[in-house]
């Protein structure tokens, strides 16, 4: 399962988290509730992916594994300033 999450991470961190939500319990085991997850799913994809998978590795997120959550964070983030970049050239 875990290759195939990482493909579909490639492909889109979105696509990934339906899939880890609908076949896994991944989300349920690191997220306390499901508007976590849900919100993560639409503000910050990358970040909520990382975060799972780092939390199911020891069952709690520590060392190395926030470095990996924060530059998931850092990937968002570029994604927004990457869109709002486009849109500033194209004069919308």
């Amino acid at each position: 399962m875990g290759c195939l999450v990482a493909l579909f991470a490639l492909i889109s961190p979105r696509l990934a988290l339906f899939f880890v939500a609908i076949f896994s319990n991944l989300l349920s085991r690191a997220f306390d509730s499901v508007l976590v997850p849900l919100l993560g799913f639409f503000l910050l994809p990358w970040t909520t992916l990382a975060y799972a998978v780092m939390w199911d590795s020891a069952g709690k997120v520590n060392g190395l594994e926030w470095f990996l959550v924060g530059l998931a964070f850092l990937f968002d983030l570029s994604s927004y300033a990457g869109g709002d970049r486009a849109r500033r050239s194209r004069g919308d």
